[in-house]
């Protein structure tokens, strides 16, 4: 990614976007088949659409691999996991990606419009953190997210579903320059591994005990992914592929909310590259 910003902006013919069908491959062989399994005693419900390897029963201890799901937790295991294929899909089409913005850093933008004009946006960017890492902090303590990204005021995990699903909600914070404003986010989010890939994603849901709150217009998000991928000479840092897909409701102007969108994923990465900073041992002295 620290490669020419002309080469970057080439999109579609960059080496690694022309390969992005791999990314899915890998990422649905590592989905596992932790429903069929938690599910062998269930009749009631069908397994998966698609055929998927055992990567993700590996990943959970043996007393959560054998343990009968209810059929809520099945639910948000399902869309979870659905939401990250259908993500993935989204990622690996070649056809319709523009750049949208590119950074000095050389971060870069795409941009693509879906059916129904929904505008999608598309960061690849290059981290000083390996993919473990990153999940780490993007996942297993994503409630302490409000503590490096100032445009998120509180993050929480309602649910947990085994070790690879969580149910969690989101408000985001009253910042300066928010074009959009403040918005609440219900989302079930799924992680899963292939090799030395990571892949999250995550979709919006709903959650009997939370309905929209008093206050705040409750956006949608998803189907979304972030792709953390290993440098092939440098596995201690990621190439950082994050697909912003979001529907964030209320009466905006879609122009406003389409320069806002890419905006928010650029300044994300900049807070994300100050914590990983931080985080180094030599500065937390």
């Amino acid at each position: 990614m620290q490669r020419a910003v002309l080469k970057l902006c080439c999109g579609i013919s960059y080496p690694h976007v022309r390969s992005m069908a791999g990314l899915q491959r890998a990422a649905l062989a590592a989905f596992g088949q932790e429903i069929s399994v938690h599910l062998q005693r269930r009749p009631a419900w069908s397994p998966p659409r698609w055929t998927r390897h055992q990567q993700d029963e590996k990943t959970q201890p043996a007393e959560q691999r054998t343990t009968t799901l209810a059929d809520e937790d099945v639910f948000y295991l399902r869309r979870g996991q659905e939401a990250l294929h259908e993500a993935l899909e989204i990622v690996e089409s070649k056809d319709g990606w523009k750049p949208e913005m590119a950074e000095k850093n050389g971060d870069v933008i795409y941009s693509k419009v879906l059916l129904g004009n929904r505008k999608v946006f598309r960061l690849e960017a290059e981290l000083d953190a390996s993919p473990e890492e990153l999940h780490d902090i993007l996942f297993v303590r994503v409630e302490e997210m409000h503590e490096w990204n100032p445009n998120i005021r509180r993050i929480r995990v309602l649910k947990h579903v085994g070790g690879n699903t969580m149910v969690t909600h989101e408000v985001s914070a009253e910042t300066a320059g928010n074009l959009i404003g403040q918005r609440d986010f219900l989302s079930v989010r799924h992680w899963s591994k292939s090799e030395s890939c990571v892949y999250l994603g995550g979709a919006a849901t709903q959650f009997e005990s939370l309905p929209p709150q008093p206050g705040f217009v409750r956006a949608e998000d998803g189907p979304t992914c972030i792709v953390l991928q290993p440098l092939q000479d440098h596995p201690d840092r990621t190439h950082f592929i994050w697909l912003l897909n979001m529907d964030v409701k209320g009466w905006l102007p879609q122009s406003l909310v389409n320069k806002a969108l890419p905006r928010a994923q650029a300044d994300f990465t900049k807070h994300l590259r100050l914590h990983l900073t931080a985080q180094k041992p030599e500065n937390r002295r």
